[in-house]
This record gives structure tokens, sequence and C-alpha cells, in this order.
């Protein structure tokens, strides 16, 4: 099956949550608006984000507690003074952290929904534009707003301890909630409503100046999150909600233990069972927010990594069989006018099926310098070695270090190669030399850190695997790209028709 041709271009990959902003967190405010002028002053045809869903412990955005909701922390303050809904006293009457270029998530946790539960008390609940926004987005919504108020009522305790009767959603006990909890979860289908109608703004805004939006979509759900809690019967689970295994990933030369990410794992056989239905709203919904999705760790499709539900590292996991080409099939039946690109990486040692898998969905994978330089001529992520221009290449992405973090220590000798390939005598000249051979090679579309084009160090790195309380805290401070730096991407973009 193929799918539209990707544009050939270049990108910048930048959470929304990493944008500049007074009030602790970057939002789909002006700032945003301002970073697609940037993109366009620098030639850029993609801005690539990562999921965009509302975060739970751990701050992951892989992590959501929606996969269709919009995460409130984004929700810009300012539009909310626009709309008569806010003053710029309330707003900085609250404190919003300290730290410019970091986020402070305990703050905004206690502060934030103080905020917006102010405006809620202002905004007209009976306008057309919302009771349309809530019949269009039902499928999701009802389960959403009804599961946060549920959550809130209980502290922001997990599902699996909420009393039987709700976690098992008996028809009384939910219709009990919804009338107990009416205000609350007109509370959250609100913020839905600002959440979408601010990115959609945003889409319009990056579309009529030639930026496309690449959307990160996690393959797995967070288990306390709505989309659990509402179809169980989806997921592998045992009868007191607890995942039967959970999601994890090998070993490899970056995590010696693996990772345990804990996610839940697809009732694959009952999903069968109706085409895939929800993977396909899932889908048809962000073709709407995205021009491009990126599908994140693909090669769960063809099969699992799991581990026991307890497990602390990954290291006698097994592999659960996926659903294939049934479940690419049905995607690419709803994908329309958008485009898939597929996470494929899958360590050192590549998943047998999975290269086979992306062909016949028609889908372009993935290649990453940052992996390139292991003194192998024959590795796939060296440019020289790509296939075809069906592919999306990257300097680095979010799990990594910095260009400038990861080579720091090493040693003379073990750059030896890549001083070589890249024509290059420092480790100086490694950021700039790789992000220029991004730009060279064949493949369609070449996306560079934000933090790699600032050639910032692992203080700026976004998310270390396996490990929390420091990640996904990185922002925009008062960096800025000289004139000469951005010359010298413009020109990029010239020489090597971006």
């Amino acid at each position: 099956m193929e799918q539209k041709e990707l544009t050939r271009g270049s990108g910048i990959l930048l959470a929304i949550s990493s944008l500049p902003s007074s009030y602790g967190i970057g939002t789909l405010g002006n700032a945003a608006f301002r970073f697609v002028d940037l993109l366009v002053d620098l030639k850029q045809k993609y801005w690539q984000v990562l999921p965009i869903g509302p975060t739970s412990f751990g701050d992951s955005p892989y992590q959501a507690m929606s996969v269709f909701a919009g995460n409130p922390y984004l929700i810009d303050l300012d539009n909310l003074i626009d709309e008569g809904l806010l003053s710029q006293n309330e707003i900085s009457s609250y404190k919003w952290g300290n730290d410019r270029t970091g986020i402070d998530y305990a703050v905004l946790f206690e502060n934030r929904y103080k905020i917006l539960r102010q405006a809620f008390s202002r905004f007209r609940r009976e306008q057309e534009a919302f009771l349309k926004f809530q019949m269009e987005q039902k499928d999701w919504l009802e389960d959403y707003a009804l599961f946060m108020a549920i959550k809130h009522e209980h502290r922001d305790e997990s599902w699996e301890k909420w009393e039987e009767d709700l976690r098992k959603r008996e028809p009384g006990a939910l219709e009990s909630s919804r009338e107990r909890l009416k205000e609350d979860i007109c509370f959250w289908k609100f913020c839905q409503y600002e959440f979408y109608n601010q990115w959609k703004a945003l889409k319009e805004y990056a579309n009529s100046r030639g930026v496309q939006i690449i959307g990160d979509v996690s393959f797995y759900v967070g288990l306390d999150s709505a989309d659990v809690w509402a179809n169980q019967e989806l997921f592998l689970l045992e009868p007191d909600g607890t995942p039967s295994c959970v999601a994890a990933a090998v070993p490899d030369k970056f995590s010696s233990h693996g990772q345990v990410w804990g996610n839940p794992l697809y009732n694959w056989k009952r999903m069968e069972e109706d085409g895939f239905l929800w993977w396909k709203s899932r889908v048809v919904n962000r073709t709407k927010m995205f021009d491009v999705i990126r599908i994140d760790h693909f090669l769960g499709i063809v099969k699992d990594y799991t581990v026991p539900y307890g497990a602390w590292n990954a290291s006698n996991g097994k592999w659960l069989k996926g659903p294939g080409r049934k479940l690419t099939n049905a995607l690419n039946e709803v994908i329309g006018d958008c485009c898939f690109i597929a996470d494929d990486y899958g360590g050192k040692t590549p998943v047998p099926g999975v290269k086979k898998l992306l062909d016949k969905a028609g889908w372009p994978g993935m290649k990453v310098l940052m992996f390139a330089f292991d003194g192998d001529t024959a590795n796939e992520h060296l440019p020289h070695n790509y296939i075809d221009h069906h592919t999306v290449v990257y300097a680095g992405t979010h799990d990594n270090e910095t260009i400038v973090g990861y080579f720091h220590e090493k040693t003379e000798y073990e750059l030896a190669y890549l001083y070589e390939y890249l024509n290059i005598s420092s480790k100086e000249d490694i950021p700039d030399a790789l992000i220029r051979a991004a730009y060279a090679s064949t493949a369609d579309i070449a996306i560079i850190q934000m933090q790699d084009v600032l050639k910032l160090g692992n203080e700026a790195r976004m998310n270390a695997p396996s490990t929390v309380g420091f990640n996904w805290r990185w922002r925009l401070g008062t960096e800025q790209l000289s004139e000469e730096r951005r010359a010298w991407i413009r020109n990029l973009a010239a020489v090597y028709r971006r």
C-alpha cells in the first residue's frame, strides 16, 4: 500500500512545552506562532512536536491520561485574558517557577488548574460553539471528562484503586458520578475546548506559512488513563485492573538492563474483532491535529517485548506477537491526506519482520546519525547506506543525549571514523557536520533537535530513558540564533533542496 509522498524538506524538533513563556511552561500562545515565523525564516518545512496529551506522574508525554485529549498545561493564559476569562493580575498572583529554562511540574500541578477553574467560572457554557465541540468529540470526551472528575474526587489516585463499582464501570455508579460531579465534568470539557481551539489556530497559521506539523503519537497508552479505564476489554488486564504484563524495551548499549515502560499491552485478538476501531478513531483524531503522524515504537506492531507487572528491569522479558499488517492496513484506510512516519528503531539487533512490514505498509522509517558511527561501514544509519529517499533522518531524538553531550566524552580513537567520514578534525566541528550530513542525505525529511541547532550540552537533554525526576523539563530560555547562524541554516536548506 502507498501513502502520499512526503515533501523533501527539513525541520526542527521542539516540544510545545519547551517554548519560552512567563507562566512556567511553553504554551500554544504567541511564542508558538513566533516559532513558526522562525522556521519560515530558516527555510524549514516541518515542526515536529512531542505527544500533546495530559501528563500524569513522571510528567512523560508518552504516559498521557488520554490519547485524544490535549494537555491543559499547554493552554495559553494570555489568550484567556483576550477572551475576558482572566485578568493579568489574577495570573500574576500565582507562582509559575523561577527557572525560565526549565519546568517545575510540582508548581504547575499546584497552580495551573486553579487559574483554569477561575477562567471556567466566567465561561459561558451554553454557547453554541462549546455545545458543538462536545457533540463532535463525544466519543472520547464524555469518558475522559468523567474519568478526570472521578480522579480529582479521589485525590488523583490511579483508577485501579477506586471502588470496585467505579473501577468496573457499573452503570449505576457511573450515573451517580455524572450527576454528583457534573460541574467538574464540565470543567474538564472546557479545558479541552480551549486546547482544541488554540491548537486549531496554531496549525492553521503554520500551514498558511508553509510549515507542516509532525505529531508524535505514542504506541502504548498509560495505565492510569481514560483510554484503559473506559476500554478495559481492549487491554490485557487482570480482574482487579492491574496489567497481566507490561511493555518494556530489550537491553541495549544505551540501557544495560533494558527499560520497563509499564504500559499495559493491547488485547490484539479483541481489537481485531471490530477491525481495530479504537485505533482507527485515534488516528482519525490525530489527522485533524497533525499533517504527519510519527508512530512511536513501530516494532510493537510486529511484536511486543514484555515483562511481568512490577518487574524493576527488563532483562528477563518475553516477546508477544503483534497484529502486523492487519493493523497497518486498517490505519492506511483512515489516514486520508495525512502521512505516517514509523519509529522503526529496534536496538542494536533489528527485530525480524519490521522492515518487511514497513515496506508493505508504505511508511517511511527513521535513521539516526547518532547511532551511525560505531565503526561499521555497513551501519544502516550511515547516509551512504540509505536504500532510497523514503525515510526520515534525525541527528538525534528526544531520548538521546544532545550531539555535544554525546560526543564530549568520546576518545579521539573512538571518533576517528566519524572524523574521516564527515571530513572534520575536532569535536567542536561535530554538531554542524552532522546537521550538514542529514541535510545532504537522500532522506525526504531531515529533523534536528532545537538543542542541537543551538549546540547545547546535556544540561538541555529532554529525556534519559529509565530515569525519573529530571526529564521533559528543558525549555528555550534567552538563547537566540545569531544572524550568522540563521544564514548558515538557510544556506543548507537551499544547497540541499530542503
